[in-house]
């Protein structure tokens, strides 16, 4: 038998097994699967779970050989790409090919992508294929310059943090978002950032003459106002936790980290006042613990609702003047239906007008995001956001680069946009002045289909210096594709 008949047997029996699996899962999330437009993409995304659970890395290369498709770029088209590498094989075996799929199949989920980025993210301003999304500061209510700029420069969505501010500043900044776009012409989206329950330290009690806490020393980790009950002498340090729950769930050997990883500890005993846990990892001098640091448990399953009563609050006026929501600690499904329900009780009529963007923070939200995405985008326009901060904390620093790779594959083979997030061209944002490797990063960005800018006094600087880059590499790079256009260096 040829190596092609050999490989047609293979992809055949793949086929079955992808279109088996996948129309299982697919059935599994029927009942919460509405437009025919989405069911489209929620089967598309079925099957490309299905083919991603197995290890076809011996498959690829024979594939190569023959000039075909190593089916590592079939995201948004699984079984329409197994189709045609089938019908290629069965050609090369000398058999009928049979019905290969149509150029307009095969194509389909890229443009339901399309489609969906711009109903999420407004029209582009420019020629990138990418979208611009800008943190707003404090200042953004203060000074109507800073909208126009923006607007000027092409920047598709603004971003709005509810864990900043208040009402009046949030009015203030899109007054000045709706001046800017009479003046300009130009359409801007406003999304806004639940704040979502905020694991923060408290009350800080340093060690008898230390100043820094140092690796291998003890950590006494208490809930707000627990300080006094610590069985424990003035030689240790010790911090309260704004969120008591995560206390009554850790277990012995979870990990824990302070102050976005500067810190991390594993708990080695859990008391009736609190836990301790020994450092270590932190910086060779120590660090200082503070008030008002982040706090998070990425080993420990913390069952608290999405929604506080703050971000209730804030619905109020995001359901009324945004475009769409950042819902911040979504974990689950029931995270979603949670919004959602909330949603229709202030717009009952049109709700799914609404966007939701599901910003991917923690370990468990990784593990849901397809049932995350099934239950969000049958109801509203949807999105990703790879919110890196929190989220390489939680899952560890070394898996953050692929695993920001796969939710990109993921949000692909669901035709849901992504927006890249979080210290994008940072330090020329804070310093003027960019590194090499954050130029990189941004380059890297390119295959999402928006980016997202943080504050700083050279803000206007990075997006000058993005939209730029981002246009340059969309004629080299779409997605995982690369685009051969004429070198010319050489």
């Amino acid at each position: 038998m040829t190596e092609a008949a050999v490989l047609y047997r293979e992809i055949d029996a793949l086929l079955a097994i992808v279109r088996r699996e996948g129309a299982a899962q697919a059935e599994a999330w029927a009942d919460y699967v509405g437009p025919a437009d989405f069911q489209e993409s929620a089967s598309n995304l079925a099957h490309y779970l299905a083919f991603r659970h197995r290890d076809l890395r011996a498959l690829q290369r024979p594939l190569m050989r023959l000039g075909l498709s190593s089916l590592g770029r079939l995201e948004s088209r699984v079984v329409p790409a197994l189709m045609a590498v089938k019908a290629a094989l069965a050609a090369l075996t000398g058999q009928a090919p049979g019905n290969g799929p149509s150029t307009e199949t095969f194509f389909d989920g890229e443009g339901r992508l399309v489609e969906r980025t711009h109903e999420l993210l407004g029209s582009l301003a420019s020629s990138r294929a990418v979208a611009l999304m800008v943190t707003c500061p404090t200042e953004a209510a203060e000074e109507p310059s800073f909208m126009q700029a923006l607007a000027e420069r092409g920047v598709e969505a603004v971003r709005i943090n509810c864990a900043h501010d208040d009402a009046d500043h949030w009015h203030q900044m899109i007054d000045y978002v709706r001046a800017a776009e009479k003046v300009t012409g130009r359409r801007l989206k406003i999304l806004m950032d639940l704040a979502g329950p905020k694991i923060r330290t408290g009350k800080v009690r340093l060690a008898a003459g230390h100043e820094r806490i140092g690796k291998a020393a003890i950590l006494a980790i208490v809930p707000p106002g627990g300080l006094d009950r610590i069985e424990l002498d003035d030689q240790h340090f010790a911090v309260e936790c704004t969120l008591p729950e995560a206390l009554r769930a850790i277990k012995v050997g979870d990990r824990l980290f302070v102050d976005d990883g500067k810190l991390g500890a594993e708990v080695e005993r859990v008391e009736a006042w609190g836990v301790l846990a020994r450092v270590t990892s932190v910086l060779a001098k120590g660090i200082r613990l503070k008030p008002e640091k982040g706090l998070n448990f990425p080993d420990t399953e913390l069952k608290i609702a999405a929604l506080t009563d703050k971000d209730r609050a804030d619905l109020d006026y995001i359901a009324a003047h945004a475009d769409g929501i950042e819902f911040s600690f979504v974990q689950s499904a029931a995270d979603v239906k949670m919004l959602q329900n909330a949603l229709s009780e202030r717009r009952p009529n049109d709700w799914r007008s609404l966007s939701l963007i599901l910003k991917i923070e923690t370990a468990l939200a990784v593990r849901n995001l397809p049932d995350l995405l099934v239950h969000a985008a049958w109801q509203q326009p949807t999105g990703i956001m790879i919110a890196r901060g929190d989220l390489a904390v939680a899952i560890g620093f070394a898996r953050m680069a692929e695993m920001q790779e796969e939710i990109l594959w993921i949000g692909e083979a669901a035709h849901v946009p992504v927006i890249w997030a979080t210290q994008v061209l940072e330090h020329l944002i804070k310093k003027g002045i960019p590194s090499r490797g954050e130029m990189t990063d941004a380059a890297m960005a390119a295959r999402a289909e928006c980016v997202m800018l943080n504050k700083g006094p050279y803000l206007f600087e990075a997006i000058d210096a993005l939209d730029q880059l981002l246009e340059r590499m969309d004629v080299h790079q779409h997605k995982k594709t690369p685009q051969l256009r004429r070198l010319k260096s050489w």
